[in-house]
């Protein structure tokens, strides 16, 4: 899935099936819904790609000083672009690894 398709699945009525527990919560915040969404990466605090999710969670809400400490624990940089560009960044770069992880030994796109 593209990030068009993933777009695409936000009409729907849950995260596209199988998607990881940061994509699925990207999905929840896109359709307005920051508590699932936020539920989503607590579940796996310390693990880069929900805490990279989670700080722009916390950019969201507004509570940058709490984005920050998110940001360092993902092992990125703040952003500083508008919430739109940053949330498309990260479905992006987890759709690719997700691509990336699905093909076997060998294969190519």
């Amino acid at each position: 899935m593209d990030l068009a398709g993933f777009r695409s699945s936000l009409s729907g009525q849950a995260p596209p099936a199988g998607v990881a527990r940061p994509l699925a919560a990207l999905w929840h915040c896109a359709r307005g819904d920051w508590d699932a969404a936020h539920k989503l990466v607590q579940a796996d605090e310390g693990e880069p790609d929900h805490d990279w999710v989670h700080a722009h969670l916390h950019r969201v809400e507004g509570d940058l000083s709490n984005a920050g400490h998110w940001y360092r624990s993902a092992g990125r940089a703040p952003a500083r672009g508008s919430l739109e560009a940053e949330w498309a960044e990260i479905a992006a770069a987890l759709l690719a690894r997700r691509a990336t992880s699905a093909k076997g030994p060998g294969e190519r796109e």
